[in-house]
């Protein structure tokens, strides 16, 4: 059983409240990339790894574990922002594997990282302002439970794909997206 003070200290999350604290780590990222010097590559690869890394775990969460349930929750009334989510997210993985595949030195790197950023940027803003608050509302779901869902998913997959949880990753490729592309 579980006591009142580790509950207190560590409450069940909704699953919008993990997927924004997704959202805001990849913004840092993001932010962090913007300040680098041009010359740093390896602080490049670096940041561009682990943008990749949470944004392929965070993308395959949604598309097994949110956007099912969405569907079945708003019965084809906004059916279409899930169907725009989920191919956004078909282009945030072609840019990832672009990147994947390419150097830092490369001359359209940080042009393919920078496009990614505003995508992201944009398809951030549709869920938070969009669907998660319709996801709210949607009485048939239950996010505490989707959230608990959703974190076990994100840590089997963070294994699976060798991801440290909120460590900066080596400057190893590894290619999480292109296993999963």
């Amino acid at each position: 059983m579980v006591s009142r003070k580790a509950t207190a200290r560590n409450p069940r999350q909704d699953a919008t409240q993990i997927l924004t604290a997704d959202h805001k780590k990849v913004s840092k990222i993001f932010a962090e990339f913007e300040k680098v010097k041009d010359k740093d590559s390896a602080r490049k690869q670096v940041l561009v790894k682990m943008a990749c890394d949470e944004l392929t775990v965070h993308a395959q969460v949604e598309e097994e574990i949110l956007y099912p349930a969405l569907y079945e929750a708003f019965k084809e009334k906004d059916d279409e922002l899930v169907d725009e989510a989920e191919v956004e997210h078909g282009t945030i993985k072609q840019l990832i594997a672009t990147l994947q595949s390419s150097d830092p030195d490369d001359r359209l790197y940080d042009a393919n990282f920078t496009v990614l950023a505003e995508y992201v940027k944009h398809h951030v803003k549709e869920e938070q302002d969009e669907i998660f608050p319709k996801a709210r509302k949607a009485k048939s779901l239950d996010l505490k439970q989707m959230g608990d869902e959703i974190k076990a998913r994100k840590a089997q997959l963070m294994e699976e794909y060798g991801i440290e949880p909120g460590a900066v990753p080596s400057t190893k490729r590894q290619g999480s997206a292109q296993r999963h592309a």
